[in-house]
């Protein structure tokens, strides 16, 4: 039947659709190794990802997960950092190891044809990594000359001290990179933690792609030698060591003439049932380009280019962080609006138009994770990682579908009290 262009097609808000995650499959590797895997798309792409403990809340000495993560792929007792490079080029693989606060992430996206070839020098990396010490110098001087570039930015100073100030210096999320730290690093240490951190005994491995069966042996095949299940260790008790000064001003450049301004509180991680609704009142609040942060400081005053707020959920706690940078000459109006706009959103109600706007933001974007192999195979992760479930991500969507105007405010009233937030402003 032939389509009739000449009537439009129904346009549905986002609010509107039934969202579901596709399931995914897991199992185990013959050695106990857990693995989760999707089979979605039609292009012969696939992903694997290895997710290791190994952020910066297992460091004992600063910096280390940090370089580690970076130098894994710099030679093995087999490759040379330029032997490992070529083959991961030869076949058009990308090798990515991201740190996080918690997890080190270390993904390889490739044609599925290849992994054969890429699986067992992944594994090599994984089992024999030398860390040389000419790649750990190379690599401790880029690091230093980085720093000392962007210790000079205002914004990259607010980011350090909004953490500290959170958390407290001594804390895994607090903590910020100095030169010193950054040059008391020695092999030694990259070697002890990446044998204490990076055991393939305690890693969990994702894939996702036009794959199946095949694949998902060749992934048994390679890693599902020796190692064994996992072994739970002992978990470190970070204390929260929050600064009792709330407003801080730092002259970074007295000649300077842009500030940037972070304004933060600590918050629950998505564990907390606060979590979802706060993700829908902060969207509302300076969470996307709509927001009202954003059309009072840049639409309608000027001040800057952009402004957010944020939420950062950890395995162990999390924060709500606003940011931004304005000219010099206008940084105690912008915080004044900020907080004007805490004001406002703790005691009136949202209209239905723009908690509808918002609603429809956030479940259009949840389509758009929803959206091919790789997106919904993220989404999993995050969800597997935290302990969580399906009936997680189920009920999230029923609550940005039904929360209320009313529930928003008493969530605003219980967590934007101003005298709670820490305050930084550095020129």
């Amino acid at each position: 039947m032939a389509v009739d262009r000449t009537t439009a097609p129904i346009i549905q808000d986002a609010i509107e659709f039934d969202f579901k995650l596709p399931p995914i499959n897991k199992g185990k590797l013959d050695n106990g190794i857990p693995l989760y895997w999707l089979n979605a798309g039609v292009q012969d792409v696939v992903e694997v990802d290895w997710v290791f403990n190994a952020g910066t809340w297992q460091e004992s000495k600063h910096g280390i997960a940090q370089a580690v993560a970076a130098l894994l792929k710099s030679g093995t007792s087999k490759r040379s950092a330029q032997e490992i490079n070529e083959a991961l080029e030869y076949y058009g693989a990308s090798f990515k190891a991201r740190t996080g606060n918690d997890y080190v992430v270390v993904s390889v996206f490739t044609l599925t044809k290849h992994l054969p070839e890429l699986l067992p020098i992944i594994y090599e990396i994984f089992t024999e990594a030398t860390f040389p010490q000419d790649e750990i110098d190379i690599f401790k001087r880029n690091v230093i000359q980085r720093l000392m570039v962007n210790m000079r930015q205002c914004d990259f100073v607010a980011n350090q001290r909004i953490d500290a100030l959170l958390f407290g210096e001594d804390h895994p999320y607090g903590r910020y990179t100095k030169k010193d730290a950054i040059e008391a690093i020695t092999r030694e240490d990259l070697q002890n933690f990446f044998k204490d951190n990076f055991s393939l005994s305690g890693v969990k491995m994702f894939m996702a792609g036009n794959i199946g069966d095949k694949e998902t042996k060749l992934l048994n095949d390679v890693f599902g030698k020796g190692h064994g299940e996992a072994v739970a260790s002992e978990q470190t008790i970070f204390k929260v060591d929050t600064s009792t000064v709330l407003k801080h001003n730092i002259v970074n450049d007295k000649d300077g003439v842009q500030g940037a301004i972070r304004i933060g509180s600590l918050f629950p991680n998505r564990h907390h049932p606060d979590f979802a609704p706060m993700v829908v009142l902060n969207t509302i609040y300076g969470g996307y380009f709509g927001s009202r942060l954003m059309s009072n400081i840049r639409e309608d005053k000027g001040y800057t280019y952009g402004i957010y707020s944020g939420l950062s959920p950890y395995a162990h706690g999390g924060s709500l962080v606003i940011q931004t940078e304005v000219g010099r000459d206008v940084i105690e109006k912008a915080v004044s609006e900020i907080y004007h706009e805490m004001d406002v959103i703790t005691n009136d109600l949202a209209d239905e138009d723009e908690l509808l706007l918002v609603k429809n933001y956030l479940l259009g974007n949840l389509l758009g994770d929803l959206d091919g192999p790789f997106q919904i195979l993220q989404r999993w992760r995050m969800l597997i990682l935290n302990d969580l479930d399906i009936a997680h991500f189920d009920n999230n969507v029923r609550l940005y579908k039904s929360i209320t105007a009313t529930e928003l405010r008493d969530l605003a009233q219980k967590y934007f009290v101003k005298d709670k937030f820490h305050e930084v402003v550095v020129v």
